[in-house]
């Protein structure tokens, strides 16, 4: 998750996931501790926001600093051409109402979803959308900014929405921002206390005295290019999504999809942009001070910690050749119905109504309708009420669909209290569901090729405490992992990090979020098929009913399941059958308890392939004449963490709803 969080569980909050790596331990050691945080709330809640006045004066401060000036005289903005842009013009001048044509490419490499993204920003000529769930400030995120800081300066409409938590994080960034052009304009969605920076007491406040708002977050991730062409999926702008991290890069995938489903992106943004969680940044109190107090500085061309990597990647995206061969020759061109979802904002407000849910209504009714098989790919593995009734009617049914699911180790998971639930409910998957869980090893060798071109390294470690960008500041100190700097254990705690392995090198986590239904049509989404993603969060996505699209996707997943890549989880061997059966017995009533499941010896554990033997189901009779069981946790060498997982496991089954 995406991404990433789950919420408070007593007596310890686990959260995860679209709170990417946020792990929030919550223990209310005493009495005066909830009524310090709840004092603390009642301070910070009434008299947040601005007065009329005060927005007035930060608008014309903004007005009178922001510059106006364009480069481009040209009707088309001096827009850069694009086969991309030029694709999805076409299908939409093909197109009718009863029969749409659509242009759609799977973006799984890294360096192709970041060329193609900057290929697009390049060559709009009147309007760029970009609604986000994470934004940092490393190489990926000032790239793209900066890309987007020039389209606006030759004449192009920018907007960006992005969720306030885990998005910029600097009010002075913000403040210069704000005036850097008339046509770039930003808003925060779900402001904490009208605020753009959340403190780490704020943090605590928001979960004590509001947690069911602020539990909230928009979790799309769109690109909109002149309402034509588009890009979704689980990426974010950050250096990890796009395998720029020396230490940890996750396996993601988008979909860019020109044609009406790209015009359809268009009106969920503009749902969005108008909601009231949408909130402008001169309606901040902390960009309130920095407009009225002093002049910010201007905005400045970001300097790069790795800019041999940036150069590659903009000159790339206007490499014809490199084009044609990346992004135009994998894409399709099809007739077969292609549709954009997503949840409406009014999902934050009232979770359970069917309408706001949209995308996730459609993603079960996909999985729901499946008749040979089920491809998922999602990073937690922790399902829904609803998604637990889909499974289990359709393994009931006489010849039930084979259903693999591609996610995350604890070695290979930023997100280990959501794997801790995981975890716990081995038993239940593989027996009551009959899943296939293959579960991503942290040095996957799929990975690490597929993005050897993007990983390249070409400077001192990202985010090392003695890294230092050319006439810039000393970089801020390391930070781990898929962890916000901001928890409630303060900055950066140990158990926050992710669980140290026993080998050394590059580790790769599963960020990717998609299915692929009877070889016949797949989605491609920011929907982790988790309770977050069904009650809480907005997602969005894509679904394409077009044969050949859905068997691209399912080879891209079912690769990462390949031995080399993967652990299968399988039921232990009884090998001693009055222990073996005692055991079973007393793990399934220990996985039964509503709080307490304190049986260490799981009904299932992690297998290898063996050397010479050919990889197999775990349903094969040979399976375990060919797979050896290599541990519970492989790979993993913090004896903390173990103990960590395990006591999550044990008492946060309270957590699954807002997992």
């Amino acid at each position: 998750m995406n991404a990433h969080w789950p919420g408070a569980v007593p007596p310890v909050a686990a959260p995860a996931t679209k709170w990417p790596g946020a792990i929030y331990h919550v223990r209310m050691r005493s009495h005066w501790t909830g009524v310090l945080l709840l004092l603390l709330a009642s301070t910070l809640l009434p008299g947040c926001s601005l007065s009329t006045a005060q927005i007035r004066r930060a608008d014309a401060v903004v007005a009178a600093q922001t510059d106006h000036a364009i480069d481009c005289a040209g009707p088309d903005s001096c827009a850069e051409p694009s086969p991309l842009l030029d694709a999805a013009s076409a299908a939409i001048a093909a197109s009718t109402p009863q029969a749409p044509v659509h242009v759609v490419t799977l973006l799984n490499d890294s360096e192709p979803a970041l060329v193609a993204r900057i290929n697009l920003i390049r060559a709009a000529k009147h309007s760029i959308d970009i609604q986000i769930y994470i934004w940092d400030q490393d190489d990926a995120g000032q790239l793209i900014l900066d890309e987007l800081v020039r389209a606006a300066r030759r004449g192009v409409k920018v907007r960006i929405l992005a969720d306030q938590l885990f998005s910029f994080n600097d009010s002075v960034w913000l403040t210069r921002l704000a005036r850097a052009h008339a046509n770039l304009e930003i808003r925060l969605y779900n402001p904490t206390f009208h605020k753009s920076e959340t403190s780490p007491l704020e943090f605590a406040a928001g979960i004590v005295c509001c947690f069911y708002k602020f539990n909230q977050r928009m979790h799309n991730k769109i690109l909109l290019v002149d309402n034509s062409i588009g890009i979704t999926g689980g990426r974010n702008y950050q250096d990890r999504y796009f395998n720029w991290d020396n230490d940890f890069d996750y396996v993601d995938r988008d979909v860019m999809v020109g044609g009406p489903a790209a015009q359809a992106m268009g009106e969920t943004f503009e749902r969005f942009w108008t909601h009231k969680r949408a909130v402008p940044l001169t309606h901040l109190r902390d960009i309130y001070r920095l407009l009225t107090s002093a002049t910010p500085a201007p905005w400045r061309e970001p300097v790069y910690l790795h800019p041999d990597r940036v150069a590659r990647v903009q000159e790339e995206a206007d490499d014809a050749d490199w084009l044609d061969e990346y992004l135009v020759a994998p894409t399709l061109r099809t007739t077969a119905p292609v549709e954009f979802f997503s949840d409406l904002p009014a999902k934050t407000d009232q979770p359970r109504e069917r309408a706001a849910r949209e995308f996730t209504a459609n993603v079960m009714r996909m999985v729901g309708s499946a008749k040979q098989e089920v491809v998922l790919q999602t990073p937690y593995l922790v399902m829904s009420k609803r998604a637990r009734r889909i499974f289990d009617r359709l393994h009931q049914q006489e010849a039930p669909p084979r259903i693999v699911v591609s996610t995350n180790s604890l070695a290979s998971t930023d997100a280990f209290a959501v794997y801790a639930m995981s975890y716990k409910h081995r038993k239940r998957y593989l027996s009551d569901y009959g899943f296939e869980i293959y579960e991503l090893k942290p040095r996957a060798l799929g990975p690490a090729e597929d993005n050897a071109w993007a990983s390249a390294d070409d400077g001192p470690d990202d985010g090392g405490s003695d890294a230092r960008p050319a006439g810039g500041k000393p970089a801020s100190k390391r930070r781990y992992v898929g962890i916000e700097t901001r928890t409630l254990l303060g900055r950066g705690g140990k158990r926050n990090r992710p669980a140290p392995l026993v080998s050394a090198g590059r580790r790769f986590g599963l960020h990717a979020k998609s299915i692929v239904v009877d070889d016949r049509f797949a989605m491609v989404g920011s929907h982790n098929f988790d309770p977050r993603s069904d009650h809480y969060n907005t997602e969005a996505g894509v679904i394409v009913y077009d044969p050949a699209f859905a068997q691209q996707l399912r080879s891209a997943i079912m690769r990462e399941t390949e031995p080399e890549n993967a652990w299968v989880i399988a039921p232990r061997q009884r090998s001693i059958p009055l222990l073996s059966d005692l055991n079973a017995a007393i793990g399934d009533l220990s996985a039964a308890l509503p709080l307490f499941d304190f049986w260490p010896y799981r009904y299932a554990t992690s297998y290898e392939l063996k050397q010479g033997c050919t990889p197999m189901r775990p349903s094969d009779p040979d399976f375990f004449s060919c797979y050896q069981a290599v541990g519970d946790f492989p790979e993993v060498a913090s004896p903390p963490k173990l103990i960590y997982t395990r006591l999550l496991t044990a008492f946060g089954a309270g957590a699954n709803g807002i997992l």
